[in-house]
């Protein structure tokens, strides 16, 4: 007959279903620095022994490891579930493992108790066991520990009263000095799992987009960041600020032919005399205003957003130093990008399979260091998913190697499981397809998905309402109220959001009917901009609100609840024992009225009082249903009273 090989018995321990983790923790799950990262692990094995279990975790660049205690989660029941936590408290990539062991002190003990309370009085084979492992947990213990539990042995052994005896040995001080010097002897580990751990920028804040042109360049965008900053905006996005090339530069509407005072899309990088995606276009300032811009952001506590798209004008340095980076036809031209039908004759892409492949890489990298070494500390790069994974994944880890404070947003509009992937592998947010959900089905559906499917440990959403290249048809056809309650969905909705200057004025002509695209829009010329859009003082109420309340600056803490009408969309954030209950009207034309069902579960008293951020009035609600009325694209935003 064969015989097990194994020098020792194999673990009798099973450690199962441990989160959070991502695809088999091929990728870290997400958290941002002030976070406790919550550990779940299902631990059992065969027999009745009492199980010990720790979340040993350790920071980046620490050795040694640190132990958390971890407690089965429904102990009443008799459940195999377990839960310990542990906090982050700077960025970078941390480890944790689950180690669970038997206890043979406790499991001992916890016989001993049940006979005990079971009346048998004829315990001293039980006794003379339990000397044993006192002396045991003695031989391994220091201190004042050691001289516990050395006494109880010596009375548990000696003493002529068996009560006495007992009452030793069931001692919380005695277990509590053998529980602080365990036998691991038999202690199965899952892991190491890691954690990708972020500073709070990653998970939360409000964004605002802008063209510096069209603001007096890099002084301009500088003189207006204090009122930014008033207006509650966390991040400034600007679009590329490169030189901008000549050839096959569009004009007005997208235009194949320039007029000589056009100024070009900003996408279209790389001048042959002004430089390329290291380089400042010259009517919007220098390297020293743009220095400036980043100071004066920084100590408003606003972070500066760079675009980061790797394409190329025709003029860009890079086609004349470096032409084995392009892809060249037959022919030996030069193929301009496209995404038929759309064509863009002002850019070329990059040979991503060129034989000089690793320059390339490294010359794009030295672009995003660059920048950091300018104060930039958030990317918004652009079409990430027409680009190889691996590059972003080695990009992404050696920039943040460096910086690890940094964050990049990936504008991907693709396939599902790329968005995904982008995410898994390294992106810290990301665009969304919020601005296409719009009935109450579909946005619940979505967010629901971002919030519970297991997203949430690696996705973070920003909610975007619109961009210079998405001009939703909901805000076309809705007007002032499909902007209001798009911007009220995005901000309480989303922990990040984002707003693309011109709709805080309620820009929404398109070029044509049913396009996506603006009517003289700002990436083909220059427009004079200012911050007195007629929205803007009530996404500065939002901001308030959102940097007051925990419960918005989170993602899977939603809950939505009834509202008796499908135009009526409501919903509870909660963070701890802080709750904003949200109710929109997404209907732009007409009021609605419904009653909005209060769950009990919210842990709300059965009658309370609330007081709506947007209108500054009071209500008294309760569980269960509660009347509302919105006009046409209405909110209330409501917190406790």
């Amino acid at each position: 007959m064969p015989v097990p090989r194994a020098k020792q018995p194999p673990p009798r321990i099973q450690i199962e279903r441990t989160e959070p983790i991502v695809d088999c923790a091929r990728y870290p799950a997400k958290r941002t620095v002030g976070e406790a990262v919550t550990v779940d692990a299902d631990i059992f094995r065969d027999g009745h022994e009492v199980l010990r279990a720790v979340v040993r975790h350790r920071g980046p660049s620490d050795k040694a490891w640190q132990e958390s205690p971890m407690a089965p989660v429904d102990a009443d029941t008799g459940g195999n579930r377990w839960r310990g936590l542990f906090g982050i408290d700077r960025c970078g990539t941390w480890q944790y493992t689950v180690e669970a062991w038997s206890d043979p002190f406790a499991s001992w003990r916890d016989e001993l108790r049940r006979k005990v309370d079971a009346g048998q009085e004829d315990l001293n084979g039980e006794l003379s066991e339990g000397v044993l492992h006192l002396e045991a947990a003695a031989a391994r213990a220091k201190g004042a520990d050691k001289k516990t539990l050395a006494a109880a042995a010596e009375t548990v052994a000696n003493d002529v009263d068996w009560r006495v005896r007992v009452s030793c040995a069931l001692d919380p001080e005695v277990a509590a000095a053998a529980d602080r010097c365990a036998d691991r002897r038999d202690s199965t580990v899952a892991g190491p799992f890691e954690i990708d751990a972020d500073r709070e920028r990653a998970r939360f804040g409000a964004w605002y987009e802008l063209f510096p042109r069209s603001w007096g360049g890099l002084r301009g965008v500088t003189d207006q960041i204090p009122r930014l900053a008033e207006f509650g905006f966390d991040v400034v996005y600007l679009p590329p600020i490169h030189p901008i090339g000549e050839k096959n530069r569009k004009g007005k509407n997208n235009a194949l032919v320039a007029g000589a005072d056009d100024p070009g899309s900003p996408w279209a990088i790389g001048h042959h005399a002004h430089g390329g995606h290291d380089a400042i276009h010259p009517e919007l300032g220098t390297i020293e205003d743009f220095d400036r811009l980043t100071a004066t952001a920084k100590e408003h506590g606003v972070d500066i957003a760079l675009d980061f798209a790797i394409q190329c004008s025709a003029d860009h340095p890079w086609l004349t130093e470096h032409p084995e980076w392009f892809n060249h036809r037959p022919d030996g031209t030069l193929k301009y990008a496209e995404n038929p039908p759309k064509k863009y004759q002002d850019i070329y892409n990059v040979n991503w399979d060129c034989e000089d492949w690793q320059g390339l890489w490294q010359a794009l990298l030295g672009i995003v260091l660059h920048w950091c070494e300018h104060g930039v500390r958030v990317f918004r790069v652009d079409n990430p998913h027409t680009k190889p994974l691996p590059f972003w994944e080695w990009l992404i880890k050696e920039v943040r190697a460096q910086h690890p404070d940094t964050v990049f947003l990936a504008e991907a509009f693709t396939k599902a499981a790329m968005m995904r992937t982008l995410a898994k592998l390294g992106f810290n947010q990301s665009y969304t397809y919020f601005t296409w959900k719009t009935s109450r089905h579909e946005l619940i559906e979505y967010v629901v998905e971002l919030a519970t499917s297991g997203m949430q440990e690696y996705y973070r959403p920003n909610f975007f309402a619109n961009t210079p290249d998405i001009l939703h048809e909901s805000l076309v056809h809705g007007g002032p109220p499909a902007f209001h309650s798009r911007l009220v969905l995005a901000s309480t909705l989303s922990p990040s959001y984002g707003i693309y200057s011109g709709y805080e004025h309620f820009e929404n002509v398109p070029v044509r009917e049913g396009s996506e695209e603006y009517l003289d829009s700002e990436k083909y010329e220059l427009k004079q901009r200012s911050l007195d859009g007629p929205l803007l003082p009530v996404v500065q109420k939002l901001n308030r609100a959102r940097r007051a309340h925990p419960a918005l600056q989170f993602l899977p803490n939603v809950w939505f609840m009834d509202a008796g009408n499908e135009s009526l969309l409501a919903y509870a954030k909660r963070t701890g024992d802080d709750i904003v209950l949200v109710v929109v009207n997404l209907d732009p034309h007409w009021a609605q009225e419904g009653t909005v069902t209060i769950p009990a579960h919210l842990g709300l008293p059965p009658a309370f009082a609330v007081h709506d951020l947007l209108a500054d009035d009071s209500f008294d609600w309760r569980i269960g249903p509660n009347y509302v009325r919105l006009e046409a694209g209405g909110a209330h935003v409501l917190e406790l009273a």
